[in-house]
């Protein structure tokens, strides 16, 4: 027979029967006496059968258990103790016990024949209860360890159920049994944990005290739950697939090493009264219980996932107590305690105070009509029914707090410091740039087609080539002999940058090239030629150089460069 394949769940038995109506009437009929008027001495009457064990109690010994406590029912008589005995028999919680009997008198035995004892599903409830008003309103601590040896044990279990010949039938009794015992303790524990964190979660007028343990509590203790129980899940689903396929042969060794109170039902089948409880890990829905907890099979979500999203409704619930608090700072404090205060004073108060009270404390006057224009082009006429007429919008702030006062703060001007310095380095940046294009170009003036130009230096050229061309004054010069296109020339064009200290002298010379090189390409100019020099007022201040001033300057320097071949003279 093929095995299936890991992780694929292997068939499961036969489920109990659901219990019928009438049994699950019966059941919370048990539950019965907790809420009944009497509640105090029912409690009392079933602590002391549930002191025993295998014990039937008759009338006087109850009453006699129940003086030496002291609680609420030690000043019962004998016949209230025997209704209340016959009631919690009706009930279900005590059954009628069978015992010799010897008394003095008819009434002794009448009184000493009732004998009874307590009922598997009475004890389970009193236990319960007893629970419950022990420990309701304490938060149990999550045994976080047991989730390590959970996942050890089922490791440990699926290494030898996967050696030949397989696992020993009572080491793997006594495996399974401790194994679902610690999970059950772990699952508990988280239930109950988080109960109480529910609990605390309702809970809207925390004060800053509750609110700081709260928070401690939620921000430490479950994010250290959620984080072992993240990272072990998926080493415990590993390790359950491992042991899946040959689950089926380890529950059928188990059952064949010992059967428990299981042949006891196998023998008794068809009566009901014989029905066993078997152990946990012992029938296959545990097992599936168990890996649901940690892997969503039926598409409803894990344990684990249920976990996270409870954690993070908390944290929620944290910050919407964190806002409350704020609010109550500015003044927007909770209203709970004076609202339960002035209930109780309604609860306490005649019809007619009532209505006073309720005038003082929500203002219940004629009503108020508020005066707010319609818009502009909108004319209702004075006979114009409220429930016909144009709706007029009313301000948020006037509906909502009865102001039209803007609340808050105004917000504080927008500073700027960073930007500006930024932009004050980027025009130092580009005025140290253009100065030093500018130096490049009174170095290189007269050999331009000897240097090669940088980016910048060729850019700031072109600028104050363009300016001169443009301002520059053509003069019509005589015609050369058997030339009839006339000839014009060009005057000392020039243009200068004050910033920079900079100018530019163009001249136009017949058969002049002047070739500039630079890091973007080479340019020539024909019949130019190019010179620049310092202004007048940055020659005054550096002695080393005297540069032309106007149109009309004369040349101060000369310079001889080769362009082409051709000797040109630069002035």
């Amino acid at each position: 027979m093929e095995e299936p394949a890991p992780g694929t769940p292997p068939e499961s038995c036969d489920a109990p029967p659901a219990p019928s109506a009438d049994e699950t009437r019966r059941r919370l009929d048990a539950y019965a006496y907790l809420s009944a008027p009497e509640r105090l001495e029912y409690l009392a009457i079933m602590r002391v059968f549930c002191g025993t064990l295998l014990a039937d109690l008759a009338v006087p010994d109850v009453m006699a258990k129940l003086r030496e406590s002291g609680g609420p029912g030690a000043e019962l008589e004998a016949d209230p103790l025997t209704a209340r005995l016959e009631q919690l028999e009706r009930w279900g919680n005590l059954l009628r016990g069978s015992h010799t009997v010897k008394a003095s008198s008819i009434t002794e035995y009448q009184r000493s024949r009732a004998r009874y004892q307590l009922s598997r599903l009475g004890e389970r409830i009193q236990r319960d209860a007893d629970g419950v008003l022990a420990e309701a309103d304490a938060a149990r601590e999550v045994s976080n360890e047991l989730l390590a040896l959970v996942e050890r044990g089922l490791r440990e279990l699926a290494d030898l159920v996967t050696e030949p010949g397989g696992i020993a039938p009572q080491d793997g009794l006594e495996r399974v049994s401790t194994l679902f015992v610690q999970f059950a303790e772990f699952a508990d524990s988280v239930r109950d944990f988080y109960a109480y964190l529910g609990q605390v979660l309702a809970r809207y007028d925390l004060d800053s005290g509750e609110y700081q343990g709260f928070k401690e509590l939620l921000l430490d203790y479950v994010e250290a739950i959620t984080e072992d129980v993240a990272f072990r899940a998926p080493r415990i689903s590993a390790a359950l697939d491992m042991l899946w396929p040959h689950l089926p042969g380890l529950l059928d060794r188990l059952d064949a090493h010992a059967q428990g109170l299981a042949g006891l039902s196998a023998r008794s089948e068809g009566r009901t009264e014989s029905r066993v409880q078997r152990s946990r890990g012992r029938e296959l829905a545990d097992w599936e219980g168990l890996r649901g907890w940690f892997r969503d099979t039926d598409g409803q979500g894990s344990q684990v996932d249920q976990l996270r999203d409870a954690t993070l409704r908390a944290l929620q619930s944290l910050l919407a107590n964190a806002k409350r608090m704020l609010r109550s700072a500015t003044g927007e404090m909770s209203r709970r305690r004076d609202l339960l205060r002035l209930a109780r004073w309604f609860g306490e108060a005649a019809p007619q105070d009532a209505h006073d009270i309720a005038v003082a404390a929500f203002g219940l006057y004629g009503a108020r009509h508020l005066g707010i224009p319609p818009a502009t082009d909108e004319v209702v006429p004075a006979y114009t029914s409220w429930w016909t007429g144009p709706v007029v919008e009313v301000p948020v702030a006037l509906r909502e707090r009865g102001s039209r006062a803007q609340r808050g703060r105004t917000a504080s001007v927008e500073d700027h410091s960073a930007q500006k310095e930024r932009l004050r380095e980027a025009a130092r940046q580009r005025a140290a740039n253009r100065s030093a294009a500018a130096d490049e170009l009174c170095s290189a003036s007269g050999r331009f087609d000897g240097v090669r130009l940088t980016s910048a230096a060729l850019s700031l050229l072109l600028d104050l080539l363009a300016t001169a061309l443009g301002n520059a004054q053509l003069k019509r010069r005589a015609e050369a002999d058997g030339n009839k296109v006339p000839d014009f020339g060009l005057d000392a064009a020039w243009s200068e940058d004050a910033d920079l200290g900079i100018r530019l002298t163009v001249h136009r010379t017949a058969g002049a090239r002047t070739l500039l090189r630079s890091a973007d390409g080479d340019m020539l100019l024909d019949d130019l030629e190019l010179v620049v020099g310092r202004t007048a007022a940055t020659a005054d201040g550096d002695a080393g150089e005297t540069e032309p001033t106007g149109s009309e300057a004369a040349p101060t320097r000369s310079h001889t460069a080769r362009a082409g071949g051709t000797e040109m003279s630069v002035s």
